[in-house]
């Protein structure tokens, strides 16, 4: 059976960045050494952002713990936006690993269990990674654009793994929502859904992807609102149970069956 498109975007992003790693993997002493040094800035960047937030970040400060002058760090790191940048590439890459993981630990039919196992891997990494997690789907950090080019393939990386999931039960014949109402499409609606759908060789059609994007957006609400202790305190003590039950009702929602019981 040939691999679906989307699937085939997925791999193909995991390969791309692997080439880029290998690309920049350190050869010679002096690029090792350069390496450490910017792993190690990271590191910081990393204590900052958890101490501080993103807004506060300062690269002199991270030269100061690193115990050199802030000139010195500026050969390694441009400026304050060049470091959000990193960070920002650092936490995608991070987090679509997990997912990656999570998903592909899960049997290739089980298109329910691969929706779930994607959202739990979300919820884990954000929970354990507040602060980055906020850096990515918090409020915009003041004075700083991420550059495209280098920011929109990591970070896309999670999305690419739902569409794959998505597209690989509707092509399974088990994405489905026959029988319940949807509304119609309106006209710009179905023309955005047209271009994903070319542009990721998606066979999934408009109510379906449609339903797919609510999915999505939803999941993310549901994990930065207890990420972002929207919750209260006393409220909802067994918050990973609620968050089990948004995940089955946005597969139903979506159209995918129940996860294969294990």
């Amino acid at each position: 059976m040939p691999e679906d498109s989307a699937n085939a975007a997925v791999k193909a992003a995991k390969e791309n960045a692997g080439a880029a790693a290998a690309a920049s993997r350190p050869r010679t002493p002096r690029e090792r050494a350069r390496a450490r040094t910017v792993a190690d800035i990271l590191r910081l960047g990393r204590e900052h952002l958890a101490l501080h937030g993103a807004a506060a970040l300062s690269l002199r400060a991270v030269a100061r713990d690193l115990g050199v002058v802030s000139s010195a760090v500026y050969r390694y790191v441009e400026n304050r936006e060049e470091l959000l940048t990193l960070l920002l590439i650092d936490a995608y890459n991070e987090l679509g690993d997990e997912v990656d993981a999570a998903v592909g630990a899960v049997p290739e039919g089980d298109f329910g269990g691969r929706f779930a196992a994607l959202g739990r891997a979300v919820r884990g990494w954000a929970l354990r990674e507040p602060s980055r997690y906020a850096l990515l789907f918090g409020s915009p950090v003041p004075g700083y654009r991420a550059p495209a080019e280098r920011t929109t393939g990591p970070g896309t990386r999670v999305i690419f793994a739902l569409m794959a999931i998505l597209d690989g039960a509707f092509r399974a014949g088990q994405l489905s929502v026959e029988g319940r109402w949807s509304p119609a499409i309106a006209a710009g609606l179905g023309g955005d859904l047209a271009k994903i759908r070319a542009e990721f060789g998606l066979a999934v059609p408009d109510d379906l992807l449609a339903r797919g994007a609510l999915a999505w957006t939803s999941l993310f609400g549901a994990v930065s609102f207890e990420a972002f202790g929207q919750y209260g305190e006393e409220t909802f003590t067994a918050r990973e149970e609620l968050f089990d039950h948004h995940l089955a009702v946005l597969a139903d929602v979506a159209g995918l069956p129940a996860a294969a019981a294990r």
